[in-house]
């Protein structure tokens, strides 16, 4: 294996150690302190017969609470990172991000619905995923009938469905209770990881997998989508499935990361484009490394939202205050391209 190769594998590999690294110091940051022996005892517990050394308010926190937020956390930020960057290279546009369908829109739609019809957190999460998947659908089948570019036609169809479905959840926030239905969803639109339990995890996991194992199967062929539709041809290679098949695998991930987390904006953007300066456009080593790096991120800011101030304050603010200047960069750093 040549050198060139080894530095994009070695740095997503320090990355994931880094992750990893993250994810034990989650667990004892917070307001019950709880040490980090305690911590790994508590979880290998589960595994493994130990003699109990901690109280059993210690195993409530990490199992109950912090378990499954730290966890959505990764699997979220694993995702949103992962849309991004396939978005990114399949429209060839450095400012693609996993809401470009419209798919975070139609969730936000489905999840004030589910509200203001007076639904659990359950079917709140379902009303998400699905109206996020019928506003994908519907981008592409309006994209798909149009004359010119496909992929300039699918955008602009992106941006109309996109504002249809803002418009809907605008007359949502505007017909629901004041008193009662409208706080939660406004919280729901800030987005935010808190009452995460290990059931919505799974929900996440599993709907995740869904899109993620084509995407990690599909990255050497990613790589050919940057060539010109003559270049593909002329090489046999069929870039039009290619890019539907990632299109897909990535708006599944989108609608299952903003279902459970709510709108958490700015990661999908930023993170494939720090992470195409440290392993370069190779989408066999770009989507892993925005993975983890998403991962970590998003844990990271989850972290600060919890900790920072007596009242915890809604992840996706945080994110947009991350996220905001660093769009600044990106417009004034013009060079920065696929």
């Amino acid at each position: 294996m040549s050198t060139h190769r080894k530095r994009p594998l070695g740095r997503v590999c320090l990355m994931a150690l880094a992750l990893a690294a993250l994810f034990l110091l989650s667990f004892i940051w917070g307001r019950y302190d709880v040490p980090l022996g305690e911590v790994v005892r508590i979880l290998l517990s589960r595994l493994f017969p130990l003699t109990q050394t901690w109280t059993d308010n210690m195993a409530i926190a990490v199992h109950n609470v912090r378990l499954p937020r730290i966890l959505m956390a990764c699997l979220v930020g694993c995702a949103l990172s992962a849309a991004g960057a396939s978005y990114q290279t399949v429209f060839q546009n450095p400012m693609a991000a996993p809401d470009i369908l419209g798919a975070s829109s139609g969730a936000c739609f489905g999840a004030a619905l589910a509200i203001l019809l007076g639904q659990g957190s359950v079917m709140t999460t379902i009303f998400a995923f699905c109206f996020s998947l019928l506003t994908v659908v519907l981008v592409y089948l309006i994209g798909s009938r149009t004359r010119g570019s496909r992929v300039v036609s699918i955008l602009l169809a992106g941006i109309m469905v996109s504002s249809l479905f803002s418009a809907g959840t605008s007359y949502i926030k505007l017909v629901a209770d004041p008193a009662n239905q409208l706080p939660q969803i406004t919280y729901w639109l800030m987005g935010s990881l808190s009452g995460t339990r290990l059931k919505t995890v799974a929900f996440a996991a599993a709907c995740m997998a869904v899109g993620l194992v084509p995407l990690l199967l599909l990255r050497w062929r990613m790589n050919l989508l940057t060539l010109s539709p003559d270049e593909a041809r002329s090489m046999g290679v069929n870039t039009d499935r290619i890019r539907l098949a990632v299109i897909l695998c990535a708006t599944v991930l989108t609608a299952a990361s903003v279902s459970v987390s709510g709108m958490i904006g700015w990661g999908g953007l930023g993170i494939p484009h720090l992470s195409r300066r440290i392993v370069g456009n190779d989408c066999r080593y770009l989507l892993p490394m925005s993975m983890v790096f998403g991962a970590g991120f998003l844990l990271l800011v989850d972290d600060l939202a919890r900790c920072l101030t007596a009242v915890e304050i809604p992840i996706g603010i945080l994110t947009a205050f991350v996220g905001a200047p660093f769009f600044v960069y990106l417009m004034v750093k013009r060079e920065d391209r696929l």
